[in-house]
């Protein structure tokens, strides 16, 4: 009971402190969400225009979230969360859209950002289920694709030079 007690206060402080939280739903790959902690669970809303896209993630279905640390990034706990579309216009909704709304940044509508999320977004609630998931052993890292873009090439030979021209002269 105490350990149960300590993981849900592990989780909530985290994910509470946390700017993002990484969520994986069925079938789609664990994305980067913002999100605000409201009443015992994370509301994020997205899927709209200008907003972030919530792929795999609906009504009733599980999902897994990971929770970094904001001070050094790591990863802080993971846990299963049941997702909960809030209807649009419901007492729940307006309460997780004022909590979010004020976590939103740049907002090109500014104040009629919630009516645009009423029309064309979904809010979901992310609410834990109790169980969370053991820590990596190693590192889940991948390597960067491989691009034309990030190819290093030498750098030009007259480049050291007028670099400590710029220098002698400022």
């Amino acid at each position: 009971m105490t350990s149960q007690l300590l993981e849900r206060a592990l989780v909530e402080e985290a994910t509470k402190k946390s700017g993002l939280i990484w969520v994986e739903g069925p079938g789609a790959a664990a994305r980067a969400l913002w999100h605000v902690w409201h009443e015992g669970g994370a509301c994020v809303v997205g899927d709209g225009p200008g907003e972030q896209p919530l792929p795999g993630l609906a009504d009733g279905v599980r999902a897994q979230v990971t929770v970094r640390s904001k001070d050094k990034g790591g990863r802080l706990v993971s846990w299963t969360a049941r997702v909960v579309e809030l209807p649009s216009g419901s007492e729940e909704w307006a309460a997780a859209v004022a909590e979010l709304k004020g976590k939103r940044l740049n907002a090109p509508d500014g104040e009629a950002m919630t009516e645009r999320w009423s029309r064309e977004c979904r809010v979901l609630r992310l609410e834990p289920t109790g169980e969370t998931a053991p820590l990596p052993d190693g590192s889940l890292a991948e390597p960067p694709l491989p691009t034309p873009v990030t190819t290093r090439r030498p750098v030009p030979a007259g480049l050291p030079r007028l670099l400590r021209r710029k220098r002698r002269r400022g």
